[in-house]
């Protein structure tokens, strides 16, 4: 076990105690381990960096037509409370003498979703890094998620889902917007 997952264990065991749990019960022995463990693979985001995967797999291109990678699973915690949120992100960009292999833009998403969030800046932090980088003519970024906080506590709402968009450059042109969000709602395949 790593010093930081220990004492982190530390902390979890800690914290079973303060809400009237005894952390030597059978069920809960590991509890604390285990927690630790999930707590760091949750959060792996910040030991990794979104530039250099995208780097990794840049390639010249002459293509300029919108690239759209939809429906890419993210799971995230909220800062605010420590609890998931989870849902799909749409990302696209339009290349500007660069494409980027396919699966780097959801390996992006998954950087920042790891980390501690809050759903409207990580729309802007896809958005941004993949515009920074590859310098594409343009980058829309679409996420819908569901927010334990919102429906576990709090207000309560089973069926509420929350929306997040970012866009740059082209598609802040309304037809090119009118595009991507048409091809997020279609069922092509």
């Amino acid at each position: 076990m790593s010093a930081i997952t220990d004492q982190l264990r530390v902390h979890f065991e800690a914290i079973l105690t303060h809400i009237g749990e005894q952390s030597s019960r059978e069920g809960l022995i590991k509890t604390p381990e285990r927690a630790a463990k999930a707590i760091q693979f949750l959060t792996q985001g910040y030991q990794q960096d979104p530039v250099a995967i995208l780097r990794s797999a840049m390639f010249r291109e002459d293509y300029s037509e919108m690239v759209l990678v939809k429906d890419i699973e993210l799971y995230s915690m909220c800062e605010h409370h420590l609890l998931p949120f989870f849902g799909k992100a749409h990302v696209a960009y339009i290349p500007n003498g660069h494409i980027v292999g396919l699966s780097k833009i959801p390996r992006v998403v998954d950087v920042f979703a790891r980390r501690l969030q809050v759903q409207e800046r990580l729309t802007i932090e896809i958005r941004d890094v993949i515009q920074e980088t590859l310098k594409p003519l343009g980058v829309a970024v679409v996420i819908e998620a569901r927010h334990m906080c919102m429906m576990m506590r709090g207000v309560q709402k089973q069926n509420s889902v929350t929306t997040t968009s970012a866009f740059t450059g082209e598609f802040r042109n309304a037809e090119t917007r009118g595009e991507f969000l048409r091809l997020v709602s279609a069922t092509l395949h």
